[in-house]
């Protein structure tokens, strides 16, 4: 098939869209089909034989610096002067303009591309998309309502109003979502709480997990005694970075432990504040910008890893951690329980928002060898069995041909096997 994959940003090394758009189009290519991706700012690493096609925005949030009012030399169109506006009136602008530009992008080239797959954008201009007679087929990770309820019940006093400005692309993410017939998402918690929040019809929402290079993340070398990981995509309330920090100040009154947060703080945010309040400076190493092989090396070189989120609609890095042989300790939120089981076999559970349950758990990995043997080994036989890119890509497929199907309908003379195989 021919397939155009959309993504309206795709963090490289981090953050579940970037990892999807990557690993999804690289299996797509290696059963045979054609993938041309599209991205805004920032651009994704991709393998070779998928071709990048930039689509740039003003990149209004990007490093070094974010929310900058771009000069006047800069615009070049209405979508350009609407993303503007959205920023200046403290909403989050770029699933639209990036959808519109789309639109504006495929008009003419029905004739180039059997399929067109959304990656969590759900703006207007997918609707013109559909329009023009595109097979559409949408990601929805979760529902971003998820962070906006933790973004503005942490939030302060006014900022409760810019939080919720923020998040007002939802309101046009459900209207889109519910007119776009073959969705996906990445877990059976997901898919309820897409359909609680976004009210999608009956039977046009599949579940296909997403998986795990466990050639690359595998067991390797000896373990830094006391090393904590922990990958958290954005310093944002939803993942629980707050009560990691208080988690080990506690454990580090017992056992010399230090944590490896891999994100990119803000440093004027509420985890920077509370590493100096916590006075853990000495005990916490920030990095970003890891590759995968780097981030690889690091899962495998900790005793423990830590996934502390208040709700998880999927959750990459405890998979990334288990397919690493790496005992994990993470909550019980959104689809945590039911990507990495319930039973104490491949990962500790721990209530959310709960420090002092995330610090005892750390502890009885650090001062139980055979206990973290024991959850290292089942984690890492869980990821092997269960996540896998190529699985994801090929059931993936499977949507995309009924997709097709259902805008050109198989003529009586001509079977499945025979219509599909023209793509």
């Amino acid at each position: 098939m021919r397939i155009a994959l959309l993504s309206y940003r795709s963090k490289r090394h981090c953050g579940g869209q970037g990892v999807y758009v990557r690993h999804l189009s690289r299996e797509l290519a290696a059963l045979g089909h054609d993938v041309e991706v599209f991205s805004g700012q920032p651009y994704p690493d991709l393998d070779d034989g998928v071709a990048l096609t930039k689509v740039p925005s003003l990149d209004l949030y990007g490093e070094p610096e974010p929310f900058r009012n771009p000069k006047l030399r800069e615009y070049r169109d209405w979508i350009d002067v609407l993303e503007v506006v959205a920023m200046w009136t403290a909403a989050f602008g770029e699933p639209l303009t990036f959808s519109l530009r789309m639109a504006r992008l495929l008009k003419g080239r029905r004739d180039d591309f059997d399929v067109v797959h959304d990656n969590q954008c759900l703006g207007y201009g997918l609707l013109s998309i559909k329009r023009q007679g595109f097979p559409l087929v949408a990601t929805i990770h979760h529902p971003i309502t998820r962070d906006r309820a933790l973004a503005v019940k942490a939030a302060k006093g006014l900022k409760k109003i810019t939080a919720w400005r923020w998040h007002s692309f939802l309101a046009m993410q459900g209207r889109v979502a519910r007119r776009i017939p073959s969705l996906l998402t990445v877990s059976n918690s997901s898919e309820r709480d897409i359909r609680d929040a976004f009210r999608v019809a009956p039977g046009a929402l599949a579940t296909i997990p997403l998986g795990v290079d466990v050639d690359l993340f595998a067991p390797r070398g000896p373990r830094v005694a006391g090393r904590i990981v922990c990958v958290a995509s954005a310093d944002a309330p939803l993942k629980g970075v707050s009560y990691l920090l208080e988690a080990v100040a506690k454990a580090a009154a017992e056992r010399d432990v230090h944590l490896v947060l891999v994100s990119k703080l803000d440093p004027d945010g509420q985890s920077a504040a509370l590493i100096d309040d916590l006075a853990i400076a000495d005990r916490v190493t920030v990095v970003s910008g890891l590759d995968d092989a780097e981030l690889a090396e690091l899962l495998a070189s900790a005793e423990a890893a830590c996934v502390p989120s208040l709700y998880e609609g999927f959750s990459l890095p405890a998979v990334e951690a288990m397919s690493c042989g790496t005992p994990l300790v993470a909550t019980r939120a959104g689809a945590i329980p039911e990507v990495v089981g319930d039973d104490e076999t491949a990962a500790v559970l721990v209530p959310p928002r709960d420090a002092g349950a995330l610090a005892q758990a750390l502890l009885r990995i650090l001062d139980d060898p055979g206990f973290a043997a024991r959850i290292g080994a089942g984690g890492r036989a869980r990821a092997a069995e269960r996540y896998s890119w190529s699985a994801v890509a090929k059931a993936t497929v499977e949507r995309y041909r009924a997709a097709v199907e259902a805008v050109s309908p198989i003529p009586a003379d001509q079977t499945p096997s025979e219509r599909t195989s023209s793509c």
